[in-house]
């Protein structure tokens, strides 16, 4: 038992760690489902819309000044452009403009009639995004700057009821629809999730588990076999490495089925990158439950390690959008490496020149945190 490395015990290790994995209905869900759902989810909203539905509210009121001269370019332009339909707003009148282009798709406008107190409702609620009024025979537009969408909604509108674009025309001639792969918010998508499931099933997968184990009292009869502690870590990292490549291989076939989404870059390249966010994990994991029994302790810190990389690494949305003086911190964050390495490789077609820098970094924080993990480490 002296030899470094056992083989056969490490078998046995991985073998029996894998059937207690398998064992547990919530990881087929969490590890497997549960990402394609979201691909599918958020791929239909973003890329599969082929038809753009707007609520604007028209306030005809006397609580907007001027609101009585809106009796006219307003209504003259639904009454000639649009359709009256059922309103589920209380029975308010509601007309239907539909815009059809081509090249950037139908967009539907939906227009109610109601008072500014209604419209301020509906806006609050997120039921509309703009309200227009007319004043002095001109169009007034209220919404919220920061709101992309009713700025979209201000633009498309304003061009159409000032007669700068004809009906259908708005945003189309000289506009060149992006159809190459790559360019799609699914495809910007897929590698985060896969991404975000190595960190979720290593940090949930090794350093809940193990901090469970320790609190029921299993760990401290492993004590008396006759076990290196450091196969049964590697051990622990190897199925988990196995099972996200079963989930990410998963969750990529459905994606390339339902979206046809494609790898562009070197497959050696994505495997590498792929282990070493993986080591980077399990290595962070491994630390983190290498000393506590508490579970509401390793809750807190799992939650500590998982929450901030999932909002700052942009997994959903690109992390450019935080300030520029925070950028060189989160382009360092593991899961950023990860997630920008991959992909690079998914939409970019990079190789190793562009990844192999990141994948080493990833291989460092594996084995730095594992090495600091392993000393930590109690089995009781």
């Amino acid at each position: 038992m002296n030899r470094w490395f056992q083989p056969i015990q490490m078998a046995h290790l991985v073998a029996a760690h894998f059937k207690e994995v398998i064992r547990q209905p919530a990881v087929i869900f969490w590890g497997i489902i549960f990402p394609i759902l979201i691909s599918l989810g958020l791929g239909l909203a973003f890329t599969q819309q082929t038809e753009v539905e707007r609520h604007v509210a028209v306030v005809l009121d006397d609580e907007v000044a001027g609101a009585h001269d809106a009796k006219g370019r307003i209504d003259g332009f639904l009454e000639t452009h649009a359709i009256p339909v059922q309103s589920s707003e209380g029975g308010a009148a509601c007309y239907r403009l539909t815009i059809s282009n081509d090249q950037m798709g139908s967009t539907r406008f939906v227009f109610i009639e109601t008072g500014w107190r209604e419209a301020m409702k509906l806006i609050k609620r997120g039921n509309i995004s703009l309200i227009i009024t007319e004043e002095n025979r001109k169009v007034r537009y209220h919404f919220d700057p920061a709101n992309p969408e009713a700025q979209i909604t201000y633009l498309e509108l304003s061009r159409i009821l000032s007669g700068e674009a004809p009906l259908g025309a708005a945003f189309g001639r000289n506009v060149d629809p992006l159809t190459v792969k790559g360019s799609r918010y699914i495809d910007f998508l897929v590698p985060g999730l896969i991404s975000m499931g190595i960190m979720m099933s290593c940090m949930w997968g090794i350093s809940y588990g193990m901090i469970e184990k320790r609190s029921k009292k299993m760990l401290r009869r492993m004590v008396a076999t006759p076990m290196r502690k450091s196969h049964f870590l590697i051990a622990l990292m190897v199925v988990r490495i196995a099972m996200n490549f079963i989930e990410a291989g998963l969750l990529f076939l459905f994606a390339w089925f339902a979206f046809d989404i494609a790898i562009q870059g070197s497959l050696i390249a994505l495997f590498v990158i792929f282990i070493a966010g993986n080591i980077a994990f399990g290595g962070i994991a491994i630390l983190v439950s290498s000393h506590t029994a508490n579970t509401e302790i390793g809750n807190g810190l799992i939650n500590a390690v998982v929450l901030p990389m999932s909002v700052l690494s942009g997994i959903f949305f690109s992390y450019h959008n935080f300030p520029d003086w925070s950028l060189p911190v989160i382009e360092k964050l593991p899961l950023t490496l990860l997630t920008d390495g991959i992909r690079s490789i998914f939409i970019e077609g990079a190789g190793f020149a562009e990844t192999g820098v990141p994948a080493m970094l990833l291989f460092v924080i594996g084995i730095v945190f594992f090495s600091a993990g392993l000393r930590a480490f109690k089995w009781h």
